[in-house]
């Protein structure tokens, strides 16, 4: 049995390589789908979700590179290419989007997306004994379950 660099098993290791890449890629068009509403947000909420937009990519940006890093832990290679994004992620490029509720509908739904993605990953770390990836996934789920329903609460 062949393990990588943190005693892991190299076969279950790849597994979760290719869910974690799959966040990672989804992840990268969350992130830039939300620089895309924070420049281009505006009307009466402009302000409010300006800073919200940037709030939610900054933080966007931690997750990216923490999940990034987690792959290079595993060792193995992370996505890294806008065309591997495009590829893997479920998460579509919203483009010239005006009204600001439907940015926010969008962010949610990415938010959700990335939630299925976290939840498979972290079932799938927990099954292979990797204790790292699976409280990387849990701090996200908590962080992403909050996020949601505030901006489930906004659309109300």
């Amino acid at each position: 049995m062949r393990t990588n660099d943190i005693g892991l098993k190299i076969k279950d290791s790849k597994v979760l390589v290719d869910k974690l890449n799959s966040l990672l890629a989804n992840y990268e068009i969350y992130y830039q789908n939300l620089r895309n509403f924070h420049w281009n947000v505006s009307g009466p909420n402009f302000f409010e979700l300006h800073a919200k937009f940037e709030e939610l990519y900054n933080e966007a940006n931690l997750g990216i590179d923490e999940t990034a890093e987690r792959i290079l832990t595993l060792g193995e290679r992370p996505f890294s290419s806008f065309a591997e994004y495009i590829e893997n992620s479920e998460i579509k490029e919203a483009k010239e989007i005006q009204e600001a509720k439907k940015m926010v509908e969008i962010i949610r739904d990415n938010l959700n997306t990335l939630l299925k993605l976290e939840r498979s990953t972290l079932e799938t770390a927990a099954e292979h004994g990797d204790e790292g990836t699976v409280a990387l996934m849990s701090e996200y789920i908590t962080a992403k379950e909050k996020v949601v329903w505030m901006l489930s609460a906004y659309l109300r």
